[in-house]
């Protein structure tokens, strides 16, 4: 098919076209810890990125609603090493926070598998942003900035408890210093918020995601407690001063599902990890973190960007206005859709046919790319993908471009020219989660002759000899449908063959898999260890979704 035009195609549900509504999760797949700040009337979240690359993705919204992938905070080899040192996919960036102050926007962050806790800026939120300056003061994880009205800064964070004398497991404590915002050095004294939690007699786990908040004349401390899993919470203090003493509101949590049925329909869980933010109309919203598993504690999209109304009580406390207990899959809101954005939420189709000069935002690479092992210009119209010895099972970086597996049903396809001159060369497409836990469906050779295999790990569990002439492209499909997916291939377009129904979906959730990220899709191209000159060719690449609860 002749391209005349990058084609990105959004179809969504009438039901929430026509309706002044949003769609949860509002950035579905992997798009965890989201941070939210304003700025002239505009919105900008920023997500964590873990050790996946380009790090630290910033969303822009004028009414939020409609969500754009505006930029990645660290986009330049120079911001971000995240090639070794125990880089892992699940290491890396954690919990960044974004604020905006006096027309300077600033985030904070920790990278756990280098520089620790740093601080970035931007004039605008396109960039270009700082290069990191190291905060070895703050000495945890998950900080955050807070502008008084004097001007006066702080910045609050997680960290061990008093002299590392831990009196229960997860036993943490909230912290602060104050903050020059001229240097972005810290000063002054650490001064201790928190201690354990809400309520110590309960001995709670975990207290972290601190934001300060000033309103009119209190000052509130939100946090999450009790870690990001299925007893995840959010939870709020106040005082009268910065410094405090912070009491807790007598009805924490303020947002939480971990007391309900776990049988339920559609459920949403896990959710906290929280941010407050005030609309143009003066109602304000909080941005959270939350999961949809399949069954249990299964999910394999990781934990997503969720959003919901905030009210106030009668004294002066924020809590989630959930509509009841449940979270909901969609909420009013003042806004118009536009279907001229990319969508991140509902069922929708992403389709790239590779004849921009650059890659879609979307994609991410495993860790720090420095090397050019792919481009868009050697091809017409397609995404060269060079053969080179890393892999997926390694901590460096790997001919890999990815994209966050968006629903629990739905698949991502692709086509390929590639011809593989010796066994150890493939190339095709993979569904990842981690360096241990992926499944690879890719074309090789074997005997001199074309092949296609499916890899779970390192180790073949189907293959199937395959006829191809010589320059014609081969496709291949990997559908997920909960805690299954299913293994395609073609040499003709949609005359698709099933290679491997119904594998083991589970094995890619994060309950089996451990670590803090979701799936995702990618092509992917690999001479195993080996030297290779060898390249892979993809014209097209589609993710498309299909969930049953978009479709009501």
């Amino acid at each position: 098919m002749k391209k005349f035009f990058f084609l990105l195609s959004v179809f969504t549900n009438l039901h929430y076209a026509n309706a002044q509504s949003f769609t949860n999760p509002v950035l579905a797949g992997y798009y965890p810890d989201p941070s939210i700040c304003k700025a002239e009337n505009e919105f900008y979240i920023v997500n964590s990125s873990f050790a996946h690359y380009p790090g630290l993705p910033i969303f822009h919204s004028k009414d939020l609603l409609n969500w754009e992938l505006l930029t990645y905070a660290l986009n330049r080899p120079e911001q971000l090493n995240l090639e070794g040192r125990g880089a892992g996919v699940s290491r890396g960036l954690f919990a960044p926070a974004i604020t905006y102050h006096k027309g300077i926007f600033y985030i904070v962050c920790t990278n756990v598998s280098g520089a620790g806790n740093f601080v970035i800026t931007a004039k605008d939120a396109k960039g270009p942003w700082s290069n990191p300056v190291k905060l070895p003061e703050v000495n945890g994880i998950d900080p955050s900035l807070f502008f008084d009205d004097n001007d006066k800064a702080y910045i609050v964070f997680n960290s061990n408890p008093p002299n590392d004398e831990t009196m229960w497991n997860g036993h943490r404590t909230i912290r602060m210093y104050q903050f020059d915002a001229d240097s972005l050095k810290i000063k002054g004294e650490q001064i201790l918020l928190v201690n354990g939690g809400t309520d110590v007699t309960k001995k709670p786990v975990w207290i972290e995601g601190p934001h300060v908040y000033k309103i009119n004349g209190w000052y509130y401390l939100m946090c999450a407690q009790g870690g990001t899993g299925y007893n995840h919470t959010e939870v709020v203090f106040r005082s009268r001063n910065v410094y405090g003493p912070y009491w807790p509101y007598e009805r924490n949590p303020i947002l939480t599902q971990m007391y309900l049925d776990t049988a339920r329909a559609n459920p949403i869980t896990t959710t906290g990890h929280a941010d407050l933010v005030k609309d143009n109309n003066g109602n304000w919203w909080g941005v959270f973190l939350g999961c949809r598993p399949y069954q249990g504690d299964y999910y394999n999209t990781g934990r997503e960007t969720f959003m919901a109304p905030v009210k106030w009580t009668a004294d002066e406390w924020p809590v989630f206005d959930l509509g009841g207990d449940e979270v909901k899959y969609s909420y009013p809101i003042n806004a118009t859709i536009d279907n001229n954005i990319e969508k991140f939420n509902g069922n929708y189709t992403f389709r790239d046919e590779f004849v921009n000069a650059t890659l879609n935002l979307r994609y991410r690479f495993l860790r720090t790319v420095k090397d050019n092992w792919y481009n868009l210009t050697e091809h017409k119209e397609a995404l060269t993908l060079q053969l080179r010895e890393e892999t997926i099972s390694g901590i460096s970086n790997p001919s890999f471009v990815g994209f966050a597996q968006p629903h629990l049903k739905g698949y991502a396809a692709t086509s390929l020219k590639f011809s593989a001159a010796s066994p150890n060369e493939k190339a095709g497409l993979t569904i990842m989660q981690n360096e241990n836990h992926y499944y690879y469906l890719a074309q090789s050779v074997k005997n001199g002759k074309s092949v296609i295999e499916l890899y779970k790990d390192s180790m073949l569990i189907s293959s199937k000899p395959v006829s191809l002439k010589k320059n014609k492209e081969l496709y291949l499909k990997i559908e997920a449908n909960k805690d299954t997916y299913s293994f395609y291939y073609a040499t003709a377009i949609n005359k698709w063959k099933l290679l491997l129904a119904n594998a083991d979906g589970k094995y890619l959730s994060t309950k089996d898999a451990g670590g803090f990220v979701g799936a995702l899709y990618a092509m992917y191209a690999t001479s195993n260890g080996q030297p290779s000159y060898n390249k892979a060719i993809f014209n097209w690449f589609e993710v498309k979704n299909d969930d049953d609860v978009y479709k009501k």
